[in-house]
């Protein structure tokens, strides 16, 4: 299992001296102490409307909010991210998840053919800091940035304040950035996700989320996420998981996105949420087990496939689900 102390972590310079330890606590709290971000991405009430909580394929289940924190509690995840309002609705019956709170969001009825993308900013930074202050375990935020965008300023701009905000009260920042507007032939090009990771680190957030690169006619998916990995510096990348997926093929693109792509971890929601809550907190053990202890594709399918109450007993499962950082 990779593992770091809190003298590993590097406390960006825009943290103030008196939330140093807060920083580096909820860093490692992210990150399970192992310095690789599992999260749990449950924004999509908003972003996608109820298209992937209920319908063919998609467990009944999940059409209620609280199967996510359901899920966030049972199983394996570093944050939960979600809007600030969701959060606000659950967390008191669940204290014991870390959660990471999304700030700005848009549905998906506005088409890039109609008008670029624009994500508002849902509220300021103090609300954020009044809900951790008042006991919510609240460790960091996040801002999708539409990079191509016409109103890509206005995004960059509020994403910076963010940034400087969260870092200096000792909270770390996920960025989502995707390429996307009607100056953006391709939203997939590999030197566009790798401008992107480029342009969070300089932004100076703590990890960034984009979608996977294309293939090439040279390069795998994953070759070509190692070139952006590199551009992200001392941010760190993980990849969106996209819609539902066979499982074995889903933790095989993530197993080659961490071993080869130089990914730092992953950031999951339908792959997950879509499913029972028995399943969904199986297929948490099992992302964790390539995550946060390097398992194998094969030994983590292993995890997925076994009773639920014989993997809680495994030693590596019982630290992680343990681990108070």
């Amino acid at each position: 299992m990779p593992t770091i102390t809190r003298d590993d972590v590097k406390v960006p310079a825009d943290v103030l001296p008196e939330a140093r330890e807060e920083y580096i606590n909820n860093y490692l709290k992210a990150t399970r102490g192992t310095g690789r971000l599992m999260l749990f991405a449950c924004d999509q009430k908003m972003e996608h409307l109820n298209g992937d909580f209920y319908g063919e394929g998609i467990d009944p289940s999940d059409n209620d909010p609280e199967h996510l924190f359901q899920i966030g509690s049972q199983g394996v995840c570093g944050v939960l991210a979600g809007q600030r309002g969701l959060i606000a609705r659950y967390a008191p019956d669940y204290p014991e998840i870390n959660y990471l709170i999304k700030m700005n969001s848009k549905t998906n009825l506005v088409k890039t053919e109609q008008d670029d993308p624009y994500s508002p900013q849902l509220h300021d930074f103090e609300a954020v800091l009044a809900m951790k202050e008042a006991g919510c375990n609240i460790v960091g935020v996040g801002y999708t940035i539409y990079l191509g965008s016409e109103y890509e300023s206005t995004m960059l701009s509020e994403a910076g304040e963010l940034i400087a905000e969260a870092h200096a009260a000792g909270l770390i920042v996920v960025l989502w950035i995707y390429p996307r507007g009607k100056a953006v032939a391709d939203e997939k090009a590999p030197e566009l996700i790798a401008g992107a990771a480029g342009a969070a680190v300089s932004l100076g957030a703590d990890f960034v989320k984009v979608n996977p690169p294309k293939a090439t006619d040279d390069k795998t998916s994953a070759e070509n996420l190692a070139i952006a990995s590199q551009a992200a510096g001392r941010t760190g990348l993980v990849c969106a998981g996209g819609s539902k997926a066979d499982v074995g093929e889903f933790l095989q693109h993530l197993h080659d996105q961490i071993h080869i792509g130089g990914a730092c971890g992953n950031a999951t929601g339908r792959n997950i949420h879509m499913r029972s809550l028995d399943e969904a907190v199986r297929l948490t053990q099992a992302i964790s087990a390539i995550t946060l202890s390097d398992y194998s594709v094969e030994d983590a399918l292993q995890v997925f496939n076994t009773d639920l109450e014989y993997v809680l007993r495994e030693s590596f499962f019982e630290y992680v689900l343990r681990e108070s950082f």
